[in-house]
């Protein structure tokens, strides 16, 4: 199958910059005979606001930007190619999630990450919008989902793994979660258990009674020891043979994944290129299994 590569290039969800670099950077160094195309979207030319009393960061111009990304997903599938959307920071995941459930009807979803982006505009004390996208993703924050008019991810299909940290205050984002249904694995139930056995399992329960799964990769989900270049990166996380380990067993069920994100990439503070390497490699064999 054709793959369109789109360059979600923003970083307006966080007040970290660099992450709009990512993008452009790690598609440039793809090549792969499978690509269609690479469309690229930029940020809007705005100054960002950092201001921690303001609890809705540059709400305006993140649903200005996503509404983009949403109708470029949607045209991509419409003309029967792959999406693999490349981040920015991960509110870009809205766009490219709930365009994937708009064409696809019944998705479940994946969400790999060292957090939980489960807050809303009632839990957040950073408004950060880039710990918004998964409670948006599942209808709990509709000021991020403007542009979207179907039915969104049911939480009984929603999955995060490799949870370790929490932008805010973990009861009122837990309390989120829990009232949703949302399954969280943590990096504890990867040590206990095994990546593999965790993500057959997230496998399952997104797949469960529907069309398919959207996969959203977020490179803070592995160690700042082996990926440094992250925009939040936490301690604890995952080493890069099990992030090598979760891509082989999604490239295994590769026909369940109707959509796939790479996110948070900011060489800004890479070293030596480490998350690069990583981010290519997860993302040249999606395309190869693809």
């Amino acid at each position: 199958m054709k793959i369109n590569i789109i360059n979600a290039c923003s970083d307006l969800g966080v007040t970290v910059d660099g992450a709009s670099l990512g993008p452009t950077l790690l598609s440039k160094n793809l090549n792969n005979n499978k690509i269609n195309d690479i469309i690229t979207i930029n940020k809007i030319n705005c100054v960002k606001s950092k201001d921690e009393n303001d609890l809705k960061k540059n709400l305006k111009y993140v649903n200005e930007f996503n509404l983009k990304l949403y109708n470029n997903v949607l045209n991509t599938i419409k003309s029967e190619l792959f999406p693999l959307t490349i981040g920015g920071d991960h509110s870009i995941a809205i766009a490219s999630a709930l365009a994937s459930q708009k064409m696809n009807e019944n998705l479940g979803i994946i969400w790999i990450d060292a957090h939980l982006d489960y807050n809303t505009f009632e839990t957040t004390i950073t408004g950060n919008l880039h710990g918004l996208p998964l409670a948006a993703i599942n209808g709990i924050c509709k000021p991020l989902t403007t542009f979207f008019d179907s039915n969104y991810y049911n939480p009984k299909n929603t999955v995060v793994v490799g949870y370790r940290a929490m932008e805010t205050n973990k009861a009122q984002e837990l309390n989120n979660i829990k009232e949703m249904g949302v399954t969280v694995f943590t990096g504890e139930d990867i040590k206990k258990y095994g990546i593999e056995y965790i993500m057959n399992k997230a496998i399952e329960i997104a797949t469960n009674n529907t069309n398919g799964m959207h996969i959203s990769y977020d490179l803070d989900v592995i160690d700042e020891l082996f990926a440094p270049g992250v925009s939040v990166p936490e301690l604890n996380g995952i080493d890069d043979v099990t992030a090598y380990k979760i891509r082989d067993i999604l490239c295994d069920n590769i026909d369940k994944i109707k959509s796939f994100d790479l996110v948070e990439f900011n060489p800004n503070f890479d070293n030596n290129n480490k998350t690069l390497n990583i981010a290519l490699n997860i993302v040249n064999e999606i395309i190869n299994k693809k």
